[in-house]
């Protein structure tokens, strides 16, 4: 069971390292305005996230559903427990790689908007509706 299990945490933690590649790039294009390239990475970032759930539900099956947590705290086995520490590492780096990218796309998305609305104004009246606040 423990080889298969520390096999099964290689392949996740090579994933979550293509990952984190991935989201590297994808924080380039974002940075560059790069939208084709972006669009081009949305697969990529999909296979490599069906990956990693899938060697998850592997582990799951081979641990018979108990905590990762508590089999490694269990066990004496060292590299079991660096292997676990790299993979929460890798894990906590692709998270926030992850939300950093959202959070920039978001702002660029609110900038782009506010420009449209600039250049493109809403010519109707504005009336006031019955809770007293503009309508547009």
């Amino acid at each position: 069971m423990m080889k298969e299990l520390i096999k099964l945490m290689q392949n996740q933690d090579q994933e979550l390292r293509k990952l984190l590649e991935l989201l590297e790039t994808q924080y380039n294009m974002i940075m560059s305005k790069d939208v084709f390239g972006l669009e081009g990475l949305v697969d990529k970032i999909y296979d490599c996230g069906k990956k990693i759930a899938k060697d998850e539900v592997e582990r799951r099956n081979v641990t018979e559903n108990r905590s990762i947590k508590e089999i490694v705290m269990e066990s004496n086995d060292d590299e079991l427990k660096k292997l676990y520490s790299e993979i929460q590492e890798n894990l906590n780096q692709v998270i926030a790689r992850k939300e950093t990218n959202e959070l920039l796309l978001k702002q660029q998305l609110v900038f782009n908007n506010k420009m449209l609305q600039l250049l493109n104004p809403n010519r109707e009246i504005k009336t006031y509706n019955s809770y007293g606040n503009l309508s547009r």
